[in-house]
This record gives C-alpha cells, sequence and structure tokens, in this order.
C-alpha cells in the first residue's frame, strides 16, 4: 500500500486509542503460542467490529511481517501503522505502532519473566512439569485457528485455486524435505511476479 487511496478515513479518539492498547494488553496475556496465536480475535476486534483496518490491510501485515526477517510480532506493528494511517496522518501511523507494540508486549514480558524465574526455581515440581504438557495442545489449537482465518480470505475455490494448490505443495515440501521456507517464500513471490497466482 503506497498510495493515500489505499486507506481508510477514520477518526480516533483518545478513548479509543485507550481501548486499542488495554485490547492489546489482553490480548497479550493470551498469547501462549506467540503474537500470532491471538490472530483471529485481532480480526475481529480491528476489522469486524471496528472497522478500524480493512481485510485486505490486515492479510498485508501479516504476510508482509511473515516474510521480513526480524521477529514475528512485527506484524502488531504494521497493524498498528495502518490503523494511524487510516487516521491519516504518518505521525498517528507512529502512536499506532507505540500503542500496538506496547499493549503486545508489556504484559506478556513482566508475566513470563516472573513466571520463568518462578517456574525456573521450581522446575521439578509436578504442577510445572503438567502445565507444560498441558499448554501443548492449547497452543496447537491457536494455531490452527490462525491458518482458517488467514486462508477465509480466499474462498472462491473457481479463482483462488492456485492459492490452494501453492499452499497445499509448500506443506508437503516443508514436510517432507529439509528445503529451507526462503526457497518457498521465494518461489511463491516469483509465482506472484509471473501472474500465476
Amino acid at each position: 500500500m503506497t498510495g493515500q487511496e489505499h486507506f481508510l478515513n477514520i477518526h480516533l479518539e483518545f478513548s479509543d486509542w485507550l481501548a486499542l492498547l488495554l485490547h492489546y494488553m489482553m490480548l497479550s496475556l493470551l498469547s501462549v503460542g506467540g503474537a500470532i496465536s491471538t490472530l483471529p480475535d485481532m480480526h475481529r476486534y480491528l476489522v469486524e467490529r471496528q472497522h478500524w483496518l480493512t481485510d485486505a490491510q490486515f492479510n498485508a501485515s501479516v504476510a508482509i511481517a511473515q516474510a521480513a526477517p526480524g521477529p514475528n510480532v512485527l506484524f502488531i506493528a504494521l497493524m498498528g501503522w495502518n490503523i494511524g494511517m487510516n487516521c491519516g496522518s504518518a505521525w498517528l501511523g507512529l502512536l499506532g505502532v507505540l500503542v500496538t507494540m506496547t499493549g503486545i508486549l508489556l504484559p506478556s514480558t513482566t508475566l513470563t519473566y516472573l513466571a520463568a524465574s518462578w517456574g525456573h526455581r521450581n522446575r521439578d515440581l509436578l504442577v510445572v512439569r503438567s502445565f507444560k504438557l498441558g499448554m501443548a495442545p492449547v497452543v496447537i489449537g491457536l494455531l490452527v485457528s490462525t491458518g482458517w482465518i488467514m486462508a477465509a480470505a480466499h474462498q472462491n475455490l473457481r479463482s483462488d485455486w492456485p492459492l490452494w494448490l501453492i499452499t497445499a505443495i509448500s506443506a508437503l515440501v516443508v514436510w517432507h524435505t529439509r528445503l529451507h521456507l526462503l526457497w518457498l517464500l521465494g518461489a511463491g513471490a516469483l509465482a506472484g511476479i509471473m501472474g500465476w497466482i
């Protein structure tokens, strides 16, 4: 999204920015498998309920951040940036980045630090070992729901079958080989440039 024509025209009051911060702080405490595991609720809140982002902006924020080198949580910054730019200003884009990143990082890092310190001191307790084993299915379920939300943008099988095909092929390649994911990202980019998908 390079031009202003791709942005919405919204207005956020102080209470809206505060609600955004509090929502991301709540999501921070739910992001057991990482921030990406709360993607379905972010979509519900930002796109469906508040209408602060379009589906295209939401999906582009995730896709660009996942393709870029660096931390997985960068998609949160891009969502905040797009919210601010939808308000009409790069300064508000920076405010959006600050609000969303502070909201997603502050509670979880504080809690993680405190819990990790306690867990390390008490790592031999049955309750600590049981908690670690019990969280695995929860994380897997959250990641599956994230994939479902991302795939829902392509429901028209008649026109979107190449996207589904490349997804299936990529999944099989990842599952059965040790090929680095950057090769698959490059192949997907090449397919997009060539107009195949």
